[in-house]
């Protein structure tokens, strides 16, 4: 039984109520937190007609390779490494916006179709992620591109990555865009490069020794040509409907007519120039990277 004053009852029963209103406050802080959350990882594990992971091609590929039954860290790092080397690095005949299962049927991407791929396994997987958007210095692509289209090409370009969560934190896997072969490539190509490297669709401090390896932490090919950052977005559904795709009108006519294929057979020689004696180890030409405002 509590004895005292009429004062000090008063007072102490005026402080519990208040010790009562802010522990509600903070379970409903909490509650409201966890509701976020939760339609969070909805959102972030939702398919959509860009992330068609149940199509046939889809659901063939995952049960062939065992996917389902790997632990998640194994997952994701089994899908990072099939979209950074089995998807071979080049241009699509569609647009950015090409769903899933046709980049993967068509075998090759970029940044954004190869982030596409990656976030619908992802998801497929039952692994969270989500997409933040960019624009890129076109002098990015200048090696990789032939001088006709780097010439038609906007200034700033489009460019995604995909963010994983892994053990509750947020893993950056840009590294995913260049397969091996085409980064040893150019790698021979440059291998008296000393500084900053930007060309060849590389933006990296070190050619060298850039960080694509898989090891459960941030993988990065291109974030030294970053211009401008567009924010973070739940699918890429919602990123292309507000900010288009990057060629538009006869510009975009044109490369899905012709331009796509000259860009492809550009790759494929400096790919193959990997095993070519004559043409490596060139002076490095290129400027540092620009650094980003973000």
């Amino acid at each position: 039984m509590i004895q005292g004053s009429s004062s000090e009852l008063a007072c102490f029963c005026s402080y519990s109520l208040d010790l009562d209103v802010a522990i509600g406050f903070r379970l409903h802080k909490i509650t409201e937190v966890l509701a976020i959350s939760k339609q969070q990882d909805q959102d972030y594990l939702r398919r959509t007609s860009i992330l068609d992971f149940d199509a046939g091609n889809i659901t063939q590929l995952i049960d062939a390779r065992g996917w389902r039954q790997l632990p998640q860290e194994q997952a994701a790092r089994a899908v990072y490494e099939f979209c950074r080397d089995e998807i071979l690095f080049g241009y699509n005949a569609g647009a950015d916006s090409l769903p899933m299962s046709a980049i993967l049927e068509e075998g090759l991407g970029h940044c954004n179709t190869k982030s596409t791929l990656l976030m619908g396994l992802l998801r497929a997987l039952a692994i969270p992620c989500r997409l933040r958007g960019f624009t890129i210095d076109k002098r990015l692509q200048k090696g990789a591109m032939t001088p006709f289209v780097y010439f038609m090409s906007p200034k700033e370009i489009l460019h995604t990555w995909v963010e994983v969560r892994l053990h509750e934190r947020w893993v950056v896997l840009e590294g995913v865009i260049l397969d091996e072969q085409y980064l040893r490539a150019v790698q021979n190509k440059f291998s008296n490069c000393q500084h900053a490297f930007l060309g060849y669709a590389i933006a990296t401090p070190c050619l060298a020794k850039p960080a694509v390896q898989w090891t459960g932490r941030d993988t990065f090919i291109q974030r030294e040509g970053i211009a401008r950052e567009l924010g973070v977005w739940a699918s890429p559904d919602e990123f292309y409907t507000e900010h288009k795709t990057n060629l538009n009108g006869l510009k975009g006519w044109l490369y899905h007519r012709f331009f796509y294929k000259v860009l492809n057979n550009n790759v494929r020689r400096i790919r193959e120039e990997a095993h070519d004696s004559t043409a490596l180890s060139r002076t490095c030409e290129h400027r540092e990277p620009p650094r980003s405002s973000n």
